[in-house]
């Protein structure tokens, strides 16, 4: 049982480096904003500090980087350069899904970078691409997720069975942004009676 314990202890020892937490206020990240090696330390924690840095830090890769691997939400952050990189927006994508919304607008265009947002933010259909909102497969993906953001797909879309099938099991509300035939089909209607 001592050799449990001791070994314990050791182990607190040997990872105490990485367990001491910077104190970490906006005053000092303000006071640092030019300082690369301080932003670093700091992002690790807060990602969201990056607000802090300054504008060539917000424009280096790997501050970004850090800041988005501690939150997605600091892509808010990033210089409009960076928001254009495929990479980066991904990386934010991952822990913040909604995140999509501040990529550039090339990169709305990216169907692999739209279908990893809306499979579990279905609202990036709205930020999507014109084309991205007629295809089949993104909106289905984005559908299973919010049914209600069939609002946003091409008139197409609105118009597809299968499609129309997944949005009103995923939210009943869906059927009033379906086209008037698919209001009319039995099958649509019975979806929406279900309880």
């Amino acid at each position: 049982f001592l050799y449990f314990i001791l070994d314990f202890l050791q182990k607190i020892k040997t990872n105490k480096k990485e367990v001491i937490k910077m104190d970490i206020s906006i005053e000092e990240v303000t006071k640092n904003a030019d300082n690369k090696e301080y932003a670093l330390q700091a992002l690790k924690e807060q990602g969201k500090m990056l607000e802090f840095v300054s504008s060539e830090l917000q424009d280096d890769e790997e501050v970004v980087k850090t800041a988005l691997t501690q939150d997605g939400e600091a892509l808010e952050f990033a210089s409009d350069r960076l928001k254009g990189e495929k990479d980066i927006v991904l990386l934010a994508i991952k822990t913040a899904p909604w995140t999509a919304f501040y990529a550039s607008e090339s990169l709305k265009a990216d169907k692999e970078l739209i279908m990893a947002s809306v499979k579990d933010c279905g609202q990036t259909l709205y930020y999507a691409s014109k084309e991205l909102r007629d295809d089949e497969e993104v909106v289905k993906a984005a559908v299973a997720n919010k049914g209600i953001i069939i609002k946003y797909a091409s008139y197409r879309l609105r118009s597809n069975k299968e499609i129309a099938k997944i949005a009103m099991e995923q939210d009943k509300r869906a059927y009033q942004f379906l086209t008037k035939e698919l209001k009319e089909d039995e099958e649509i209607k019975a979806l929406k009676d279900a309880k």
